[in-house]
């Protein structure tokens, strides 16, 4: 009796070892497991942190983005204010108030001061300049002929401006002050001006060289937005004329050609090839590109192409450059590595790739391609966040490549990150923009339709 007692006894502890094992590693499993985070995780993550550039980093004065933030060097341009940059960051902090990343009360204040300076800072028939000065409202001139209005960079705040009133415009008697603000401010702006009587709009007029920069503002690029609000505007429109003659080159915009397969829909403005995705960002945080038609293309179909094509030509990497990937691509504007490995800016894309990933260029196309956006969104968050992530999200640029990266940030590459990801979220700031009736009836008087919002 007593051996079978033994025995028992054995088993009994032997199975309690054996549950006990289990259970440990089970709880092992589950640990290692918890490390990899859910696409809404990564998703909150990214957009709390690019916010943050718009608010705890925004221009002390003025409450509006600084053109840059080095974080080597904290001082440097602390109180130059990028315009569109600016109207970035009004749409960032739409976005931080509705996930109640930000308090309500502390957005629209900060909204209040923002919409408040440019109130008084220096315009130009109703146009402010690329770059503003944060203690004084004066121009901070971009370059020597520079130094006035540049309508482009205006239509980037206006964006921005349409946003802010839709959103607020039917809250407390205080978000209703700021939303008649942002629709003074907006409709302050006379667009027709910009066409010198010509059917084309101008990039930029100064106070002391009037038009000699003569930058014709023709398609396809960034310039989208500056056509559909210069249409919209309910003071100073321009006929369709100017947008089929200036934008669209009389048709001209168009091609068949195609890359990697994927047609372009329209001819990338001085390129041989294709232009950096910018181009498909800044117009399109407002601007709807779903279901949406004009009389030369499908902008969907433009959208969706372009971003397939960078994402193809890095994963095909014909330079073979260390480090492009399936979940390492991305081609825009921002901070480059020099050849002598100096750092400087470029406009990154096929025709000009130096080896340098801009993380924008991924994140803010998560609406045209989420699958490719959000592998990459983890290479970087998931297995490079000690090396590409800083205080304000993503860093500007990097090269695997050139084991380099720049710890600096640029208001315009930060700043359509975390509109377009809650455009593919929710569709927020597309709902708003679109449905705002002088946009609407602006995109109708130029022959746009759409799908999406019925006309």
């Amino acid at each position: 009796m007593t051996l079978i007692k033994n025995l028992v006894i054995l088993f009994l502890l032997t199975s309690l070892l054996f549950a006990c094992s289990c259970k440990k590693n089970k709880d092992d499993t589950a640990d290692t497991t918890s490390t990899s985070l859910t696409e809404n995780q990564l998703l909150d993550a990214v957009q709390t942190d690019v916010i943050k550039y718009f608010t705890d980093f925004a221009e002390s004065n003025s409450g509006l983005a600084r053109e840059r933030y080095h974080t080597d060097e904290p001082y440097i341009d602390q109180n130059i204010i990028t315009t569109g940059g600016s109207g970035f960051g009004l749409m960032s902090i739409i976005v931080g108030a509705d996930r109640g990343l930000i308090e309500r009360q502390e957005a629209v204040a900060q909204l209040t001061k923002a919409l408040e300076f440019l109130q008084t800072a220096d315009r130009f028939h109703g146009a402010w300049s690329h770059w503003i000065n944060g203690n004084t409202g004066k121009v901070f001139p971009f370059g020597t002929k520079d130094d006035g209005a540049d309508l482009v960079e205006t239509s980037y705040l206006c964006q921005g401006l349409i946003c802010v009133r839709e959103y607020f415009k039917n809250g407390t008697p205080e978000e209703q002050e700021l939303a008649f603000l942002a629709d003074t401010l907006w409709k302050g702006v006379d667009f027709n001006f910009f066409t010198q009587g010509q059917n084309v709009l101008f990039w930029h007029w100064s106070p002391n060289y009037g038009w000699e920069m003569n930058m014709k503002i023709e398609g396809f690029n960034e310039c989208l937005i500056t056509y559909v609000l210069a249409a919209s505007s309910p003071h100073h429109p321009i006929s369709k004329q100017v947008y089929q003659e200036g934008w669209a080159r009389n048709g001209a915009i168009v091609t068949d050609r195609k890359s990697y397969n994927i047609p372009l829909i329209f001819n990338h403005n001085g390129t041989n090839t294709v232009g950096s995705l910018f181009w498909s960002h800044y117009s399109f945080l407002g601007l709807d590109p779903n279901g949406l038609t004009d009389d030369y293309g499908n902008f969907e179909e433009l959208t969706k192409n372009h971003t397939n094509i960078i994402h193809a030509y890095c994963v095909e990497n014909p330079l073979n450059w260390g480090g492009y990937s399936n979940e390492c691509w991305g081609l825009t504007a921002s901070y480059t590595r020099n050849s002598n490995g100096t750092t400087g800016y470029t406009d990154h894309r096929p025709g000009n790739d130096r080896g340098v990933i801009s993380p924008t260029a991924a994140l803010s196309s998560y609406p045209y391609t989420p699958d490719k956006s959000l592998n990459f969104l983890r290479f970087i968050y998931e297995k490079n966040s000690d090396k590409y992530v800083g205080i304000c999200g993503p860093f500007d640029a990097f090269s695997t490549h050139h084991n380099w990266v720049t710890k600096r940030y640029l208001a315009i590459d930060q700043g359509p990150i975390a509109p377009m990801i809650e455009n593919y979220r929710t569709g927020l700031l597309w709902e708003l923009f679109m449905n705002a009736p002088d946009v609407k009836a602006g995109l109708i008087n130029l022959g746009f339709h759409s799908t999406k919002y019925g006309f």
